[in-house]
């Protein structure tokens, strides 16, 4: 299952000018690009105590870990964007399959991590059992079949309040072990017709593109993400955020100072 379909003048003068000119693109061109990608924290930083490949488990166990009826990647509105997020990061929703254009609300002061493309492969998503009976895991095969779906993507965009982010290619991120994922009753797996109930459940791998943010401002901000996909592997997606940072709110205490 992945984000798409599964549960990037002169001769003289010349001489002089030329060399400064090439200087001067290529400056202009890493000034612009690191510009871009400010908000981005580096994929080999440990943002928030855990590495890039760690926070992608975290998400797709969040992702996974709640019903159809208020699934945070089901959501097509941003109407269940909140549930179960605690702690420093944002989880951001991505998709399942199709796209999506969510409006929320996000607290000051959180690191948001953003799915651009991402897979999953292993006992609950359909490779092997018990969501494949009859079909032993194997954690080398999962992971070969889980970069080959990761490297197949044909372009990835994404745009940060209209500026786009460069090299999105260069944040992949795999899961640095095999994981477990608990599923609820009536769990994401089983509305895409597989055989799995309520439970724990293991091994599972994930490779993919993710960008850690730092906090936004407070304000309004837009994401936009728009995938082209190799057919193999899928459908061309996109998937837009109309995110509120709202500031902290005034204590009881405080607003009743403030009369």
């Amino acid at each position: 299952m992945n984000s798409t379909n599964r549960i990037n003048t002169t001769t003289f003068n010349r001489l002089l000018i030329a060399p400064f000119a090439a200087t001067l693109v290529l400056t202009l061109a890493t000034v612009t690009s690191f510009a871009q990608n400010a908000r981005v924290l580096p994929i080999s930083s440990s943002p928030y105590g855990k590495s890039y490949g760690q926070w992608a488990v975290a998400w797709w166990q969040w992702g996974l870990g709640f019903s159809v009826t208020n699934n945070p990647v089901l959501d097509t509105t941003g109407e269940f964007a909140g549930v179960g997020q605690s702690g420093p990061v944002w989880f951001l929703g991505g998709s399942f399959g199709g796209s999506a254009e969510r409006t929320l609300t996000i607290p000051a002061g959180k690191g948001i991590f953003v799915p651009v493309y991402v897979w999953i492969f292993g006992a609950t998503v359909g490779d092997c059992a018990p969501s494949k009976p009859g079909v032993a895991c194997d954690v080398p095969t999962l992971r070969t079949a889980a970069a080959a779906a990761t490297t197949s993507v044909k372009s990835m965009q994404v745009l940060i309040d209209g500026q786009t982010v460069s090299q999105i290619s260069a944040y992949r991120a795999l899961s640095p072990d095999s994981f477990d994922v608990t599923l609820p009753e009536n769990n994401v797996p089983e509305f895409f017709g597989l055989p799995v109930p309520a439970g724990t459940y293991g091994p599972q791998v994930t490779d993919g593109y993710w960008l850690m943010l730092a906090p936004l401002s407070v304000g309004k901000h837009t994401i936009e993400i728009n995938v082209a996909v190799d057919p193999a592997y899928g459908s061309d997606f996109q998937v837009k955020y109309h995110i509120t940072v709202a500031g902290q709110m005034p204590t009881k205490g405080a607003a009743a100072a403030k009369q």
